[in-house]
């Protein structure tokens, strides 16, 4: 079996395609380099074309060959994070897809490329046959971190008031969610104007364009103004790790902050900041790549 690939010789170099699933993490170790050569891409859908023995899904059932699937990072199961801690996602032993040399086996771990290898620890999640492919590449990584994040944050309580940070990819996912998890407000801050449009069709309550307004304190005068003057009960920072600061002053005292994705930011803490829960997410495991095409079956059912 032959395969073409993408491949990346070095850092900020040209790739010969025209289109794949990427998202911003692949954008960062593009430009950083350092394990050059290697396939970039880890949003992957596709098609079960061989197999070396039995698979199985993560409901137990088999895997044919024809069959659709997104799979997880393989973690590898004995480690302190995955044996003790049972945060796999930490493992510091697990293949990460769209990163790893081409120059040693098993080569093919990147997205972009017309063949993909998933290594036997990976978690394979079949797609529904009402989840187009791309949808399903995007719930391999963004809605799978989102679903994570939601997973940790654990109950909602229906007059609570959700702030999302960001209306990427990820912002967008995570309006969705909310919406679906019961918030009786949606509060979505991004920019530009055309995925704020996406937000409120997927039913954010209200949003703020970060291009017209442009000043810190009278977004937080706008939460503030939507929510009795107390802030939101939860925040979920998807825009960047440097927009915790803020979000930690739109979020109530005793309310969650969930910080979606890496980064780092410096913070000063207070007396009114450290009575607030804050929560971190790393990637996914196997059960959130299978939450995130659920969710994609129930919320998008038509698509």
């Amino acid at each position: 079996m032959h395969a073409t690939a993408a491949v990346v010789v070095g850092p900020g170099a040209p790739l010969e395609i025209e289109a794949a699933t990427l998202c911003g993490t692949d954008v960062s170790f593009w430009r950083a380099g350092g394990r050059d050569p290697y396939i970039p891409g880890h949003e992957t859908c596709g098609r079960v074309v061989a197999m070396e023995g039995a698979r199985h899904d993560v409901l137990g059932r088999k895997v044919e060959l024809g069959d659709r699937i997104i799979w997880s990072y393989p973690f590898c199961g004995e480690c302190f994070y995955c044996a003790v801690a049972k945060q796999p996602t930490y493992c510091s032993n697990a293949f990460r897809f769209g990163r790893e040399p081409v120059d040693r086996f098993p080569r093919l771990l990147g997205g972009c490329a017309t063949h993909h290898y998933v290594p036997p620890r990976s978690g394979v999640v079949s797609v529904p046959d009402n989840v187009p492919s791309a949808l399903a590449a995007s719930g391999a990584c963004a809605l799978r971190t989102v679903m994570h994040g939601f997973e940790m944050l654990g109950g909602v309580s229906p007059h609570e008031v959700a702030v999302v940070q960001g209306s990427g990819p990820v912002g967008l996912y995570a309006t969705a969610v909310a919406v679906s998890r019961g918030f009786r407000t949606v509060l979505t801050i991004g920019a530009p104007a055309a995925r704020l449009e996406v937000a409120t069709a997927w039913g954010a309550s209200a949003t703020l364009n970060l291009e017209e307004m442009t000043d810190r304190d009278d977004r937080r005068e706008w939460v503030l103004e939507r929510t009795a003057g107390r802030g939101a009960d939860v925040v979920i920072q998807c825009a960047g790790s440097a927009a915790i600061p803020e979000g930690l002053a739109l979020c109530r005292p005793g309310g969650r902050y969930v910080s979606i994705g890496g980064g780092s930011a410096e913070i000063q803490l207070s007396p009114l900041s450290m009575s607030k829960t804050f929560l971190s997410v790393r990637s996914g495991n196997a059960e959130h790549f299978y939450d995130a095409l659920q969710q994609w079956r129930a919320d998008f059912p038509d698509r």
